[in-house]
């Protein structure tokens, strides 16, 4: 099996090491991987801010740059949301745009609904509050979120539990939004902070050591504010976690 492995700008620029882990973790199960070098933003941050027209040259590029794979892997809900689900209307449509959307996976989702992993070779001895990002939770379904009746799921939730000496606390509330919410944070500074402060205090209460989530945006979120407080309290993507 060929992947294409696209890696978010902030991720690119600022936490290298969660590429690095994701890119393990597939050649660990026999995955060929190529890194597209063409690759660029997938469009998200301007989507997000209202700007369709500018996210939209962005959106076309990504499409060139994966077609033909046969799946794209990207350590992101939220990045991968924005193809899966709202290049529709933003690019022209086409067989490609199609084929691309729907071959595109977050990671966790890509080990646990393609390859059917059962068996992640890892040890992290430590005590993990798991943080679900909205988009992979309410876009993407990556477990099951409190508004809904559907039976009880977390597909990062899954992996994790196949950890080694992982001790994973539970939350009061398992599934509420950090704050960050990409130019929310900018646009409504107070409540973004309030939001994020909230998320790590439950954290905090659980007796997590660590703050765990498939994006990168959330953690780095929380982690300005948990730095800014000097708390004893880390953050890492679940990539990190499952290739440790």
């Amino acid at each position: 099996m060929k992947v294409a492995l696209f890696v978010p700008c902030y991720v690119d620029l600022i936490h290298p090491e969660v590429a690095m882990a994701t890119l393990e973790l597939l050649e660990k199960r026999g995955i060929e991987v190529e890194y597209p070098e063409a690759q660029t933003c997938c469009g998200q941050p301007m989507a997000n801010a209202g700007c369709r027209r500018e996210a939209a040259p962005a959106a076309e590029h990504f499409v060139r740059t994966f077609a033909g794979y046969e799946y794209v892997v990207c350590p992101s809900g939220s990045c991968v949301s924005m193809v899966r689900n709202h290049y529709g209307g933003l690019v022209p449509d086409s067989e490609e745009v199609h084929e691309v959307r729907r071959r595109t996976y977050e990671l966790c989702e890509f080990l646990t609904d393609i390859l059917e992993v059962k068996d992640i070779d890892a040890r992290f001895p430590h005590r993990v509050g798991l943080h679900q990002s909205c988009h992979g939770l309410r876009e993407l379904r990556l477990g099951r979120s409190s508004e809904r009746q559907d039976p009880p799921f977390s597909k990062p939730r899954q992996l994790l539990d196949q950890v080694r000496d992982i001790e994973i606390v539970e939350l009061t509330r398992t599934d509420e939004c950090c704050g960050f919410g990409g130019t929310f944070s900018v646009d409504e500074e107070a409540v973004s902070a309030l939001m994020g402060k909230n998320r790590i205090a439950d954290h905090e209460h659980a007796g997590a050591e660590y703050i765990v989530a498939t994006d990168m945006s959330c953690l780095m979120h929380m982690d300005g504010l948990i730095r800014r407080e000097r708390k004893n309290l880390q953050v890492k993507h679940i990539a990190e976690v499952l290739n440790a």
